[in-house]
């Protein structure tokens, strides 16, 4: 941490009243920089154009070069510094993050229209699944939620799609032990050892489901969405409520959210065995 000033926080007009620590503020401020410098920037032109100590600035991009937000030109003599591969993730995954709400809004309505109950789309946020698209049923009984709603991963049939594409030693991060596999009802997963089995399982055949897991009153099926390096990066789901769920509401959701997913994977330039 930077410490040539007394460490204090402040509030920012930019963020409604939030506030951000002095270090992260001055990175912030340096990466803002290079909007306008496509050359690169050298030390001493940012201290004179933030007014900040120099051996502060070092510190800072010292620290922006090691997490890949800035890279050394390493032609120039003193080195200049440029934007960094990861500025270049985050604008990637912000990208994608539009494409897929507005690409899967789009493939979401049909696959709705054709089932008559609620799509969704999520998303995963460590042990979270975030829904960024939702449909709803067009019958007066149906599921309540809305988008950026944010349920246990585990215990939703989107979220343990996404869980199963993780490998051994992410999962592991995720729920090193069974209080981190909290159950949400009486039918949720509740210890890792389920939770390794159903993913593995999940694997196997391609598709998830749930049956009470999340909402006492409430099934659903869910299938993988892939982007055009075979990641999946989201799954796409139906839910039902349980008083008309029954093992051909089953076959025939899960026939549609399977399409509607491979839909959405070729949108998002997603080919062969993932399509």
């Amino acid at each position: 941490m930077v410490n040539d000033q007394p460490t204090q926080v402040r509030p920012t007009s930019a963020n409604g009243g939030r506030t951000t620590a002095p270090a992260l503020r001055r990175g912030l401020d340096i990466l803002e920089l290079f909007l306008d410098s496509s050359e690169g920037l050298r030390v001493p032109e940012i201290t004179a154009r933030l007014g900040l100590p120099r051996a502060s600035v070092h510190e800072l991009v010292g620290a922006l070069v090691d997490r890949g937000y800035l890279k050394a030109n390493s032609d120039d003599h003193p080195s200049s510094y440029s934007l960094g591969v990861k500025v270049l993730q985050l604008g990637g995954a912000y990208e994608q993050a539009l494409d897929m709400a507005a690409l899967g809004r789009k493939i979401a309505k049909s696959v709705a229209a054709e089932s008559g109950e609620t799509v969704q789309v999520a998303v995963r946020d460590g042990r979270l699944a975030v829904y960024v698209v939702r449909v709803d049923s067009r019958h007066a009984v149906r599921l309540v939620s809305s988008v950026g709603s944010r349920l246990a991963a585990h215990c939703t049939a989107g979220g343990k799609m996404l869980l199963s594409a993780l490998d051994d030693d992410e999962l592991d991060a995720l729920y090193p032990d069974d209080d981190s596999v909290e159950p949400m009802t009486q039918r949720s997963i509740d210890s890792k050892a389920r939770l390794l089995s159903g993913l593995a399982e999940i694997r196997r055949r391609g598709w998830s489901e749930e049956f009470c897991e999340s909402n006492d009153d409430a099934a659903c099926v869910a299938a993988p969405v892939f982007d055009a390096h075979g990641t999946c990066v989201a799954a796409m789901s139906i839910t039902v409520p349980t008083i008309r769920w029954n093992e051909a509401t089953r076959e025939r959701n899960l026939d549609l959210v399977r399409e509607g997913a491979r839909a959405l994977s070729r949108e998002l330039g997603a080919s062969g065995k993932h399509v």
